[in-house]
């Protein structure tokens, strides 16, 4: 199976939910340089976000989990699960957060196989994310988590060529963008 993402898709600009800027460039591997390893990459020596705690409650006023949104909504898929790896450590790997987050994080992980032409990769990724999620109904940190799994569906049956959009429940949001 031939993937071919439509680059039209690429061009759309969704709601931003934070104020951070985003990178130079997407990360892609073996096609951009490694944004933390390579001293040309975006992000070579800036320290790692950290996050002491993460309260479910509060995802609306948590910058790195609303850049992670932006940055997956934006197709910089990699720095996404950058950006949500710190969320889901400080959540607690195995918290029904944490795996909600984990679950966002292989979502993540298989648009950007999708976007390299790994569409058995991009299956895997995005059917463990759900399986991480299957456990959430309704509105979960600002997601409707029913759309999501089956716009993740969606995405995998048109063979990844419309990449997800995650919309928050706005009327949750601290601060209107």
């Amino acid at each position: 199976m031939h993937v071919i993402v439509q680059e039209s898709s690429l061009t759309k600009h969704p709601r931003r939910y934070s104020d951070s800027p985003f990178p130079g460039y997407r990360f892609v591997p073996g096609k951009t340089p490694h944004p933390t390893r390579d001293p040309r990459g975006h992000s070579y020596n800036k320290p790692t976000e950290q996050l002491v705690s993460f309260n479910p409650e509060d995802w609306n006023t948590c910058e790195i989990y609303l850049f992670g949104i932006d940055l997956f909504n934006y197709h910089y898929w990699w720095e996404a699960h950058e950006a949500w790896e710190v969320v889901w450590i400080a959540a607690g790997k195995h918290t029904k957060t944490g795996l909600f987050i984990q679950g966002l994080i292989q979502i993540a992980a298989a648009h950007l196989k999708g976007w390299q032409e790994y569409p058995d990769a991009a299956s895997n990724l995005a059917i463990a994310g759900l399986k991480k999620m299957q456990h959430i109904g309704g509105y979960y940190l600002g997601i409707d988590v029913p759309k999501l799994r089956s716009d993740v569906k969606a995405y995998l049956s048109s063979n990844c060529v419309t990449p997800v959009i995650i919309e928050l429940d706005h009327s949750s949001l601290k601060y209107n963008r």
